[in-house]
This record gives structure tokens, sequence and C-alpha cells, in this order.
């Protein structure tokens, strides 16, 4: 078995091992391939597997002996599953792996909201609190989480999993999804009754062209005037300048954003000045343990495709 990985250091930057995927067959591992290059390293390969590295109908039809494709993430878009439809191609995707790593970062964005620590701890460092008169200080508002409302705008995986954690903070949850499904001290509400009763909303929803763009100045002018806003979803989410737009006039206190629609972002996206955006780069996926049980994962679906069961199959 020929196997070739296009992009190995997104899901492996070292600190990992390639060796339970070597035992299937002879590995290439490349960092990054572009389409151009994937056809020129992968000509001999049965299996690909790739995380961001495109294989459209061009790599596809140039690639005769390629047999399956296993995509490193839960989004499989960078695929032309039509193409690999026509040349019986197996696709198969990682569901689920770092469902607690990302709603661990929605409230990491909440809570350095709460209490402001990257700033305050800023403040001690430059000698603030040495040259105080009083024994503490704070100079912007800390807020407790209990009694609050949590706002979760679609509830797969992940969407619960915030629940949970917005539950044990004692908060108040609301929940709008495509499908209600049974689930314990949740309120389901309306999109514009969700907006217009949370202190903070956080996105989980799929990108569609129904949601491409949810958030924009309309549904923005239905939110509490300070609400906070969570992004960990896809970035198309979001009107960004509608976004910038409105923290930079105060309507909302501030976003927490590990995506943004093009990335990397060009230097003119107006997130990156906008007042009071804390943006990531996208990393709530990428913890070690989320990204361990990638690895294992993405091998268990080669394996399994090897072995004539194939699971986790899109296409």
């Amino acid at each position: 078995m020929q196997i070739a990985v296009l992009d190995g250091v997104t899901l492996n930057p070292g600190d990992l091992s390639w060796g339970y995927l070597q035992t299937l067959g002879n590995v290439r591992i490349f960092d990054r391939s572009t389409p151009e290059e994937t056809i020129e390293r992968a000509q001999a390969a049965q299996a690909i597997i790739t995380n961001k590295s495109i294989v459209n109908r061009t790599v596809i039809e140039a690639l005769p002996r390629l047999e399956y494709i296993g995509v490193t993430a839960t989004g499989f878009n960078i695929v032309d599953t039509e193409a690999c439809k026509e040349r019986n191609i197996t696709v198969t995707n990682v569901p689920a792996y770092s469902t607690m790593s990302v709603a661990q970062l929605v409230f990491a964005f909440i809570l350095e909201h709460c209490h402001h620590v990257g700033h305050h701890s800023n403040e001690v460092h430059k000698g603030r609190w040495s040259h105080c008169k009083d024994f503490s200080f704070w100079d912007r508002p800390l807020v407790e989480l209990e009694g609050l409302t949590l706002g979760i705008v679609g509830f797969g995986n992940i969407g619960q999993q915030v629940a949970r954690l917005g539950q044990a903070f004692g908060m108040r949850v609301l929940v709008h999804s495509r499908t209600q499904k049974e689930y314990p001290d949740v309120i389901w509400a309306d999109l514009e009754t969700l907006l217009q009763e949370s202190d903070f909303v956080s996105l989980h929803c799929p990108l569609t062209e129904e949601t491409r763009n949810l958030i924009n100045w309309r549904t923005i002018r239905q939110m509490k005037d300070g609400a906070f806003l969570v992004n960990t979803g896809r970035g198309p989410l979001i009107n960004e300048a509608d976004l910038a737009d409105a923290l930079n006039n105060n309507k909302l206190s501030g976003a927490g954003l590990d995506v943004l629609s093009v990335e990397p972002p060009p230097e003119n996206n107006p997130l990156l000045s906008a007042q009071n955006a804390f943006i990531t780069p996208h990393i709530a996926w990428a913890t070690r343990a989320a990204r361990v049980r990638l690895m294992t994962q993405t091998v268990d679906n080669l394996a399994a495709w090897i072995n004539g069961s194939p699971r986790n199959v899109v296409t």
C-alpha cells in the first residue's frame, strides 16, 4: 500500500508519531502540498491523507491509482466528492474528535471577557499593583456567570458540551437549532428570542446558504446591548464588517473568534483592528489530546477500509 500524507505538519508538527500509520504501508509524509505538488507526489499512491490540501477534480483525474482519501478533519469540503463518486474512490472523515477542546476554548473566551485576565496580568507586570494605594484594583467590569443567559446556535456534539459547561457555571441556556432533541435543562427558542435574551451567544451551526452571514447588522440589532459573541464554528457565519462596526460602536461588549471568513486573514480584515475582538488562529481543535484522537481515528479509518469494512465514509 502506497500512502501519501499531503500536509502532515497540520496534524503533527512534531509532537506525535506516524508509527501506527506506517504499519499499514509505505508512507511518504509532506508538510504541505499544493494541488500541483499533490499530483507529482501522489502518482503512485493508492491512499492519500489530507487536512487542508485541496483534492479537486483535476488532482483526482491525474492520480490513476488513487482509491482512498482520508480527511483528517470533520469537514471535507476540500475534496471533490462528486469526482470521487465517479471514480469509486472512498472518502472518510473524523467526526467529533475535538468536541471537548472546542467547548473549552468557547469558555476561555467567555472567562477572559469576564475577568480580563490578560489585561490585569499585564498591568501587574507593569508595576501598577506594586504602586497601588489599595490591596486590589480593577479597571474593567468583572462579570459573574451565575444567572446569566447563554445562547447556543446549533446543537450538535459541541453545542451540547458548551451547554453542559454553561450549566456548570449556573447559566440559563437557550438553544436554537434546526432540529430539537431531548436535552435536560435547556430552553428551546427561535433565533430572535435567543439573540434578544442572551448575554453570551455561541455559534455552532454548520455553514449553509441559510446560515452564511447569520450574524449581520440586522441580527446584531436584535442582540442585547453589551452582549458577547463567540464563533468557533465557521468564519462566514458572520458578516465581519457588520460585527466590527458593532464592536467599535459599543453595541456588543466583545467577541471571541477562532475562525474568520478567510484564513489566514488579509491584513485589511476589519476585525483585526476592531476593539474588544479576541481572535485566535483557528486553534480550538488543536490540543494535543484532540490531535491524538484525530491521528488514531484517521489511521483506524484507513485500516478499516483496507480490511474491507470502511467506516466514517462520506462518499
